[in-house]
């Protein structure tokens, strides 16, 4: 207590003596005793780069790391004092078929690595993908896009985590679905799978999700065993709200296309066909329909609906019935087709107006036959309107 009022006292003194000088020195004294911090904070500064200087010029120089970027990487290794370790790293990633390019994505994701080490941390993972027979460039591809599983426990989260995808999978590892799981989504094996995995499992299956559809929903979008099982309910809540059920083929699908967009995306795009004229229930029929219409491209969903309710004149109706046909390429497919079935009808060269639905549904070799070579004296002038839009928008 005494050296705390002595310490009190002392300030005081001091303020009180500061406070009498005349306002230069003041002046002085202020500049000189606020410039302190900044020559400590520089000085400081100084010594990081000091002690990371090495790994920096490494980074930059072995993998073309911009300074920037090498600098923010090297703050992530601050304890690493030589590229002794850093060396290793790489020339292992190197022996086993990682490209520069590969290893610095790698590095760049999980700059840790660097100092890891090879015969303890890395290779045990790198070898338990091989037994599972993700090899080769495979092998690149999942560690350099996935580098974090490279920090993750084998015994705790990555082994048991697969095993439990190759019983939803059955013969993942023999034709190369838990490659394309894992590659689709890392973070559903970076987790002890009694956290989420497992749990998301029990709860679709016993809601019906079993056996082959789970199997397919891992697939497509492994994403959605990786989320907390609240989200995951909610989701499926909201296609339930929506009027899907449980056992028809597009519940997938719709689970899907929520687990690829965001709910702002999606209200976006409902909008979107609102401004049209579309009813929010006609909106919601066509995502029943065809949820992957959702997934489509704002611009290309604007466009379609420009063409089809402009140009083509069919009404709200038919394309609440049919929706897919606003995922079929325009440039590609549609306009050409559409200007093939107008030339058709202006020649009168059948009795019957072909249905545009059904022409456009049709795989490209069986249109050609039915509506292209079907009419031999007409063949060169539909195969211009046919292909002839092709390559004018080629060019353009």
């Amino acid at each position: 207590m005494f050296v705390i009022q002595l310490r009190s006292r002392c300030l005081s003194t001091h303020l009180h003596y500061l406070y009498s000088l005349p306002a230069g020195p003041i002046s002085s004294f202020s500049f000189s005793f606020s410039s302190l911090p900044k020559v400590v904070t520089k000085n400081s500064a100084q010594n990081g780069n000091k002690e990371n200087h090495v790994l920096v010029n490494y980074l930059i120089n072995t993998l073309d790391f911009s300074k920037p970027r090498a600098l923010a990487v090297s703050n992530h290794c601050h304890w690493v004092r030589s590229v002794e370790k850093p060396e290793l790293v790489v020339h292992f990633f190197k022996s086993i078929g990682f490209t520069y390019v590969q290893i610095k994505s790698t590095v760049n994701s999980a700059p840790q690595i660097l100092n890891a080490d090879v015969e303890k941390t890395i290779k045990p993972k790198i070898h338990l993908f091989q037994e599972l027979g993700i090899t080769g460039s495979d092998l690149c591809k999942l560690i350099s896009t996935h580098a974090n599983l490279l920090t993750r426990s084998v015994e705790k989260a990555i082994k048991p985590s697969i095993e439990v995808l190759n019983k939803v999978l059955v013969n993942g590892t023999e034709n190369g679905d838990l490659f394309r799981v894992l590659h689709r989504s890392g973070w559903v094996i970076q987790k002890s799978p009694h956290l989420r995995l497992i749990p998301n499992i029990s709860y679709l299956e016993s809601i019906g999700v079993v056996g082959s559809r789970l199997s397919s929903l891992l697939k497509n979008q492994p994403c959605l065993l990786a989320l907390p099982q609240s989200e995951l309910k909610k989701r499926v809540s909201k296609l339930l709200d929506i009027g899907f059920y449980i056992d028809s083929r597009m519940f997938l699908h719709g689970l899907y296309t929520l687990g690829s967009i965001t709910h702002e995306t999606f209200l976006r795009k409902l909008q979107l066909f609102q401004s049209f004229g579309f009813s929010e229930n006609k909106c919601m029929e066509m995502f029943r329909i065809a949820p992957s219409l959702f997934r489509t491209s704002e611009k290309k969903i604007r466009l379609g609906l420009d063409f089809f309710l402009g140009t083509v004149k069919l009404t709200e109706s038919t394309l609440v019935q049919y929706p897919s046909l606003l995922m079929f390429s325009m440039e590609k497919r549609v306009i050409p087709r559409y200007k093939v079935l107008q030339l058709i009808k202006s020649k009168k060269l059948v009795k019957k107006e072909p249905s545009f639905y059904s022409a456009i549904c049709l795989r490209e070799h069986v249109f050609f036959e039915k509506y292209v070579l079907r009419f031999p004296e007409s063949a060169e002038e539909l195969l211009m309107a046919y292909k002839g839009h092709s390559l004018d928008v080629g060019e353009e």
